[in-house]
């Protein structure tokens, strides 16, 4: 299976884990340092508009989420030849391409950052079966992303999971029932 890039899923009627890695090690492998940089500043700027009281660790979740990830991706050995929800992976798709459709007209609109953040929310969801919001990630009210030794648990997943700009639709994460 020859596939080029993420959208090049779409016209699969199936794949495997190792297939699906292979595609993102090889987009992961194009983001440099300087992607990363601007993907960075992006997130950055956009934390703006983030609550004053929890910036700083969104900013550090976020930055150091990006960094590592990418790095992980590209290092990931497997040989899992599980094969994947094709309808779950096309509606991920289908959405993270929606997202990047409707940025791109924004004048802060930031492809490197939309890169990574495709490949990211991928890798997480459908290669090693964690949250795409790392583990820790500060949401506000002071709640975390936390694992409870057998599920991921995210305090706004029931309030963002249908949101079209938001990756709740498909993270494997559950609904932290401490914050309903």
């Amino acid at each position: 299976m020859e596939l080029e890039y993420i959208k090049d899923l779409l016209s699969c009627n199936e794949i495997n884990r190792d297939n699906l890695l292979t595609l993102l090690k090889t987009e992961a492998r194009l983001i440099n340092i300087h992607d990363i940089m601007q993907a960075s500043a992006f997130l950055i700027n956009d934390a703006r508009y983030v609550q004053g009281s929890y910036r700083k660790a969104y900013i550090e979740a976020y930055t150091l989420a990006f960094i590592n990830r990418i790095k992980e991706v590209k290092e990931h050995q497997t040989d899992d030849n599980e094969y994947l929800d094709i309808d779950e992976v096309h509606e991920a798709i289908i959405l993270l391409l929606n997202q990047e459709t409707e940025a791109s007209g924004v004048d802060s609109f930031d492809p490197a950052f939309f890169q990574i953040y495709k490949i990211i929310s991928l890798y997480t969801t459908f290669i090693v079966k964690e949250p795409v919001h790392p583990v820790g990630t500060p949401f506000p009210g002071g709640f975390k992303v936390r694992y409870d030794g057998e599920n991921y648990l995210c305090p706004v997943k029931e309030v963002q999971k249908d949101n079209p700009r938001a990756v709740c639709g498909f993270c494997i994460a559950e609904q932290d029932p401490e914050t309903m």
